[in-house]
């Protein structure tokens, strides 16, 4: 009898060892909507102009970027950057990935200034087109942030914004270029 209770016992131990790996979730995988984010890879430098506006006095931009997958995974591209423009010196870190449950492009922004930013977007083609909003002296504005791979190591991109959501005004125009 006990070699029989010890042959249940080990048969129990593993009958629950299987079903726990059975319902153990399987870990999330980097879709095609994140593999399209690998365009972003690499380093970068920009020049932009930007015009006068509710953003500040208009003038040329330039900055150098480095963006790599986040740490250990294919999910989200951070872009540290570095730059001037028409009001200094500037420094920026950016966030970009896809939220597989809205089904849409995430963009979060912050510099060194004080600004921070988020947005959603979706991807067509070659071209990533965010939208989002932001409050200037008390008025919110949409926003519109177009970015389009012309070659593997060009990007061109625009920032557009709205008062209405049906009248854009060009805020910033521009291209990145891999080193």
């Amino acid at each position: 009898m006990t070699a029989m209770k010890q042959m249940f016992g080990v048969l129990m131990v593993l009958a629950c060892a299987v079903i726990a790996v059975a319902e153990e979730p399987m870990a999330p995988q980097p879709t095609a909507e994140h593999k399209a984010l690998a365009a972003w890879v690499g380093s970068w430098a920009g020049q932009g102009e930007i015009k006068a506006g509710a953003f500040g006095p208009g003038g040329s931009m330039t900055w150098t970027e480095e963006c790599s997958w986040f740490e250990g995974s294919e999910f989200h591209v951070v872009c540290r950057s570095q730059g001037t423009s028409p009001m200094g010196p500037e420094k920026s870190l950016g966030i970009t990935g896809y939220n597989v449950e809205k089904k849409v492009y995430t963009q979060f922004m912050v510099e060194d200034t004080g600004w921070a930013a988020y947005a959603e977007g979706t991807k067509t083609g070659d071209t990533w087109t965010f939208l989002g909003e932001e409050t200037i002296g008390g008025k919110t504005y949409q926003t519109r942030y177009t970015i389009t791979l012309v070659t593997p190591e060009k990007m061109a991109f625009s920032w557009e914004m709205s008062e209405d959501g049906t009248n854009w005004v060009l805020v910033m125009v521009g291209t990145t270029e891999k080193k």
